[in-house]
């Protein structure tokens, strides 16, 4: 993107943080937002920051960071930068979730979506383990767990705003 994603103004928002934060809460009692300093943001939340590590841009940090502040059986993920993952989604995911599995983790025709999912804290060691070993694929990890993928036909909710083009798509979307 060139720039800091999570503070890119989106909708009525200052930030697409702020936008996911304010949605997320109308589904879920409580939002936590992982980052590596919540000094970035000009708005009260529920911050987890990152450990500190060399690392600047790997996922495996935020969970670490999240099993050691939560202290929960589990918790859904959502990238800052998936917007559009509706209500309807996150439900089929918290439906589909059973105490058995490790994570429970959308699919596409086009692959699996990683930051759309259920996290269970029996992935703990496993995440810390990647840290040690400086392996950050989540694909592997979750091929290698009991993940139960739960398949979405429609691609749409799960577009990520991974380029300017992109970006001024949902921002096209959003107002329409």
């Amino acid at each position: 993107m060139g720039e800091d994603k999570s503070l890119l103004p989106f909708d009525s928002f200052s930030t697409l943080t702020e936008y996911q934060l304010s949605r997320l809460s109308k589904i879920f009692s409580n939002v936590y937002i992982s980052c590596k300093d919540k000094n970035k943001f000009d708005f009260d939340a529920n911050f987890i920051e990152d450990i500190p590590s060399k690392e600047t841009y790997a996922p495996t940090l935020g969970f670490i960071s999240a099993f050691k502040e939560l202290k929960t059986e589990s918790f859904f993920v959502i990238s800052v930068d998936a917007p559009f993952i509706d209500t309807k989604t996150i439900q089929t995911l918290l439906s589909a979730d059973k105490k058995e599995n490790d994570a429970t983790v959308a699919k596409t025709d086009s692959g699996m979506q990683p930051l759309c999912g259920i996290y269970h804290n029996s992935l703990e060691e496993k995440f810390q383990d990647m840290q040690k070993t400086d392996n950050h694929k989540l694909g592997f990890l979750l091929k290698n767990s009991h993940t139960s993928y739960v398949h979405f036909k429609d691609e749409y909710p799960f577009l990520n705003l991974n380029n300017p083009h992109e970006y001024e798509i949902a921002l096209k979307r959003i107002n329409t």
